[in-house]
Formats: structure tokens, C-alpha cells, sequence
């Protein structure tokens, strides 16, 4: 996963969920992604992004600990 190595190479603290494995992370995700089951759904405090790319999700952690 593309964008799992970008992040790894930030240093961010992450937490994983696999949605294949836990149906609390698959309903979440489909809450966020039309019903559909996309991956990488990311949540960043209460900013929720479908495929974001790794500039996007720098962003929203950079906003969020301002």
C-alpha cells in the first residue's frame, strides 16, 4: 500500500484496522465512503478522508495540532 510507506516514513504514530477482519472498521468505513468499502480510509481527529494522498493527510495533522 502506497500510501502505508509514505506515512511510515513521516514518523506519525498510526493505528491500523483491517476491514476484512473487523466489522466495526468496515461499517465505519462504509459510513464514510458511500457504503462502499474503500481502502485507505483515514481518520485524522474528526477529519475523515477516502484515498487521500500522504500531502493530505500531513495537512490534516498539521491542522489538527495547531
Amino acid at each position: 500500500m502506497a500510501l502505508e510507506r509514505q506515512l511510515n516514513e513521516t514518523g506519525l504514530t498510526m493505528l491500523f484496522r483491517n476491514i476484512w477482519e473487523d466489522p466495526d472498521a468496515a461499517a465505519f468505513v462504509r459510513s464514510h465512503a458511500d457504503g462502499n468499502e474503500i481502502v485507505p480510509t483515514v481518520q485524522v481527529a474528526e477529519t475523515v478522508m477516502v484515498n487521500p494522498t500522504v500531502d493530505e493527510v500531513i495537512s490534516a495533522v498539521t491542522t489538527h495540532i495547531r
